[in-house]
């Protein structure tokens, strides 16, 4: 009788050790919300859903191919900020066009997005285009980010059917080739340059374009 109530007492204070282990870890949990871009196929999630889980201890992942909306949970304690999320993001080869978490003390923040500088004086707008390699939205998404981010940069759209990048920018604070190391840097080639092996073998498998070929 007595082993009876030793093994219950024993039981209760596992399962009550137990339940607030659970309810601590679910307390202090941050939850981060990102919006990504171009996630057009399983493929794309898988990629993404793997570079995620290099952060250890992530939990509850959920990916909508659709509307683009990653979801996770992260301990509290590792202090994980947007800027690492959007790193894994962009090194994955995807772009973060927002970014969100809620602390788990019930702290907001939220990533800066791209804007136009507002040292941009639109009487020195001068307008371009370019020619740079790329398959799919996720392509489109990289490469206007990459552009927009240069600063004195207006605008910046490229189609992925004409692969022709279309950009104005202040002429003061800028110019056309700084403009094209950016969509370089990102990994893409353009009519005059080529993007590294490095930045290219980076590059999801879906954004993998056929390379200029350049003559010696």
């Amino acid at each position: 009788m007595k082993q009876i109530i030793i093994f219950i007492v024993t039981l209760v204070l596992s399962l009550s050790f137990t339940n607030e282990s659970f309810a601590q870890d679910k307390k202090d949990m941050d939850v981060f919300e990102v919006t990504v871009a171009g996630l057009g196929c399983p493929f794309c999630a898988y990629g993404l859903e793997k570079k995620l889980k290099d952060f250890k201890g992530l939990k509850k992942l959920k990916i909508d191919m659709e509307t683009g909306d990653v979801s996770f949970h992260y301990p509290s304690t590792k202090n994980l900020s947007l800027v690492d999320v959007e790193s894994k993001v962009d090194h994955a080869g995807y772009t973060a066009m927002t970014a969100k978490v809620t602390r788990f003390d019930g702290a907001i923040e939220e990533a800066a997005q791209v804007t136009i500088s507002d040292e941009v004086d639109m009487q020195n707008l001068s307008k371009s285009t370019l020619y740079v390699e790329g398959t799919c939205k996720m392509c489109q998404a990289r490469i206007n980010k990459a552009v927009k981010s240069v600063k004195g940069v207006a605008d910046a759209n490229w189609d992925k059917k004409t692969k022709i990048l279309s950009f104005s920018y202040d002429s003061q604070l800028t110019d056309k080739a700084s403009i094209e190391n950016a969509v370089v840097e990102a990994g893409h080639d353009t009519q005059n340059k080529s993007a590294s092996a490095e930045k290219y073998d980076n590059l999801p498998a879906c954004c993998l374009y056929d390379r200029i070929k350049r003559e010696n």
